[in-house]
């Protein structure tokens, strides 16, 4: 069964930011020979990896607000130079933006069912040229 993570995007208001910033890391590891794949690497890896790797994704949370998904393509095991050991998630470059949902801010990821994970954003002709703030009231009001 898959299993999904929710985490705060600290410094990241929006999803072009988050897409630009992991851009600008890809090209750094390709210009330092490392390996070149969308990481993001947290203190604790997840024990439910097997239900995470089936299809999950991470939620990630701006500004209060989940906007976008990733998918989690693999786990692996890391080791800073002070050896201690973290979690490297290994993501799809791709972003997938969602229906937005409020979240409360919390410290590191938690599990996120996929009953309570936000919907893919359905695109709707002409959205893409009205304001964030006007896509999202009309949203609310069930109009979109």
């Amino acid at each position: 069964m898959t299993v999904h993570l929710i985490k705060l995007c600290v410094g990241v208001e929006d999803p072009e930011t988050l897409r630009d910033y992991q851009a600008m890391r890809l090209a750094q590891k390709k210009k330092a020979g490392q390996p070149v794949e969308v990481m993001h690497v947290t203190r604790m890896t997840p024990k439910r990896a097997d239900e995470l790797t089936d299809g999950g994704s991470i939620y990630w949370v701006m500004k209060g607000v989940v906007r976008c998904r990733q998918k989690v393509l693999e786990l692996k095991p890391l080791v800073d130079d002070e050896g201690k050991k973290h979690c490297g998630l290994v993501l799809d470059p791709e972003l997938i933006m969602t229906e937005r949902l409020a979240k409360r801010p919390f410290q590191g990821w938690r599990y996120l069912e996929p009953e309570s994970a936000p919907r893919d954003a359905r695109a709707v002709e002409g959205e893409d040229d009205m304001p964030a703030e006007m896509r999202e009231e009309l949203r609310e009001l069930g109009l979109l």
